[in-house]
């Protein structure tokens, strides 16, 4: 008897297998897909953001250009308008009339 006793005891149990080993395998798999995902989100996420902010930029310096003409614009219907102004008070309050160009004479001063 004593040899099967000793020869139990003289083994030594070999660990159990783990269950979840395959499992976590896949489970490591699983967890660097979701961070891939996820980083590509982002980097998605931020290549939109650089677009709206380049179209943004483009939008301001158009901005810029129309407020710039629209100056000019104004400035070219003022000066017209004090022309036109000038012409009609001259004409209404002063009596003034507007110069023929065929009787206009020019008159050579002597130098000295």
């Amino acid at each position: 008897m004593s040899t099967i006793v000793d020869g139990a005891a003289g083994r030594r149990a070999r660990p159990a297998r783990r269950a979840g080993a395959h499992t976590s395998f896949f489970g490591g798999i699983a967890w660097i897909v979701v961070v891939a995902v996820l980083l590509a989100g982002i980097v998605a996420v931020n290549v939109i953001v650089l677009q709206l902010n380049m179209q943004f930029d483009r939008l301001g310096s158009e901005r810029v250009q129309l407020l710039s003409d629209t100056a000019l614009l104004r400035s070219q219907l003022s000066s017209a308008s004090a022309n036109l102004r000038i012409e009609n008070a001259a004409t209404s309050k002063l009596g003034l009339t507007a110069a023929d160009p065929l009787t206009i004479t020019y008159v050579q001063l002597p130098a000295k």
